[in-house]
């Protein structure tokens, strides 16, 4: 089947400006606070701690300082474990790596997407001595965090939460960014809602938001003078970019409310299909379904190999796969993107450790080894795909997408 490609790009995920925002950075540039401090930064570490239902937040440069601010918090120091979620953005990673700690990776699960609990578990019969967790929701879907959240206390450990997918969304009523000790949530341009830059660190501890703001801010110590005893960090969010934030705060719901509705379009269009949706238990979590995706039936697999930096596939009749998928949005003017890649399948990662449910990953010096045992990351990555999710998508360009997808099959 042959369609007319689309004039204008269908995006993944843009930021969604509605007009408003342009007030606030008005009013930063016509007060002069335009550096970082001024009412705008008030206004969205307020709105969001009412929002999600912690005490202090502190706006930071974006979600990756404040994961690193998170895990200094955290106590982390070189050398340590940190475990964490395998399937995830590399800046989760990065966080760890700063403080030259060892990042540990714990398998996905196919409930939701997120760490599996059962390998968490197992994790720390390998890594007793590990004392922090970096959990995170991929994709806008809560974890496991009443399994999650018990294994961590009976082992003594801290949970980071990684929440910058999932502004919004809930787990049993409950906001994430609240599971954690410290959590973290992002405003990159293309989240459920921007600062065009930007992220917070979250916490019901004062002397912890105290100490992200000093740390925010060079570490200067309070004296006449510039007084250094520490290392510091030029974190600290601009109240420009506040005055985005703040605009975009009243819009929240609207576009969990739209992304809600793209996910189910694509549910209801391919319901034929040997495909499923990325999964969550609608009984206990309500996601904020930043971005939807599609995971292809193992028999509905045609033949597809990846390599580091390349891929090849072979058409085949009534079967499709990820990158012909991406290929074949991409022929018309689309964008999809893969799963992201897991870390322990990573050039960067890959002496690391790596926990499956079952015990089948590798220890600190194994050499991974594709294809034995569990590995549930791998699997979605080779059988997954993220779909154009932009809520300024119209329905009738939503439909085309799904035809789209649907002629790869034929």
């Amino acid at each position: 089947m042959k369609f007319e490609a689309f004039e204008e790009k269908i995006w993944l995920a843009t930021p969604t400006i509605h007009g408003n925002e342009i007030d606030y950075i008005n009013e930063a540039i016509d007060t002069n606070w335009v550096t970082t401090e001024g009412s705008n930064l008030v206004a969205i570490e307020r709105g969001v701690c009412e929002k999600v239902g912690c005490k202090y937040a502190v706006s930071l440069t974006n979600g990756t300082a404040a994961l690193h601010l998170a895990v200094k918090l955290a106590g982390v120091k070189a050398n340590d474990t940190v475990f964490c979620t395998d399937m995830t953005f590399d800046a989760t990673v990065n966080a760890i790596m700063y403080e030259k700690a060892t990042p540990v990776f714990i398998d996905t699960e196919y409930d939701t997407w997120n760490m599996d609990p059962v390998a968490l578990e197992k994790a720390f019969e390998l890594y007793p001595e590990t004392k922090v967790v970096m959990v995170v929701n991929l994709y806008g879907t809560p974890a496991k965090f009443d399994e999650i959240c018990a294994i961590a206390h009976r082992h003594g450990a801290v949970i980071i939460e990684d929440a910058a997918e999932s502004f919004g969304a809930t787990y049993k009523g409950r906001q994430t960014g609240t599971f954690g000790k410290y959590s973290v949530i992002s405003f990159n341009g293309n989240k459920i809602i921007t600062g065009s830059a930007g992220g917070m660190l979250l916490t019901d501890d004062l002397s912890a938001a105290n100490k992200a703001r000093k740390w925010s801010t060079q570490s200067r110590e309070r004296a006449p003078w510039y007084q250094h005893e520490e290392i510091g960090y030029n974190y600290r969010m601009s109240n420009v970019v506040a005055g985005v934030v703040r605009g975009q705060l009243v819009h929240l719901d609207d576009h969990i409310a739209r992304k809600k509705a793209i996910y189910e379009r694509y549910k209801e269009g391919f319901k034929d299909l040997p495909v499923t949706m990325n999964p969550y238990d609608s009984e206990n979590t309500e996601p904020n379904f930043w971005l939807s995706c599609l995971l292809i039936n193992e028999d509905a697999m045609c033949k597809q190999v990846r390599s580091d930096n390349d891929t090849c596939y072979v058409t085949e009749r009534g079967k499709s796969c990820p990158d012909e998928i991406l290929d074949t949005l991409a022929k018309y003017n689309a964008q999809g993107r893969p799963i992201w890649k897991p870390m322990h399948m990573q050039p960067l990662y890959r002496m690391h450790g790596f926990v499956t449910k079952d015990g089948t990953g590798r220890g600190k010096t194994d050499a991974y080894i594709p294809g034995e045992g569990t590995d549930v990351g791998a699997d979605i990555f080779q059988r997954g795909l993220c779909l154009p999710s932009d809520i300024k998508m119209t329905p009738e360009q939503q439909d085309k997408i799904i035809q789209i997808v649907r002629s790869c099959f034929e």
